[in-house]
């Protein structure tokens, strides 16, 4: 069963032609394959909570946490 779900991942694999990406993404669908196999939910949930749900969360807050930060440096310079 757990062989069926690292083939049928890996074999979704476009190859993008340069070999450590490849590599690296190979390896980022057995960690996949083994978190889903772990908490028990499908390799394309996980996939949608992380790459749908979870990273664009993450990249928002940041961009906010960025700008609030710059603002926060342009009150203090003005400031001495």
């Amino acid at each position: 069963m757990i062989e069926e779900e690292y083939l049928r991942a890996l074999t979704t694999i476009g190859d993008s032609g340069v070999y450590w990406v490849d590599e690296i993404f190979k390896l980022y669908v057995i960690f996949l394959v083994d978190l889903s196999n772990l908490i028990g939910v499908s390799f394309e949930k996980i996939n949608i909570w992380i790459f749908v749900i979870i990273w664009p969360l993450l990249t928002l807050y940041q961009t906010v946490r960025i700008l609030v930060l710059k603002h926060k440096i342009r009150k203090l310079v003005q400031i001495y």
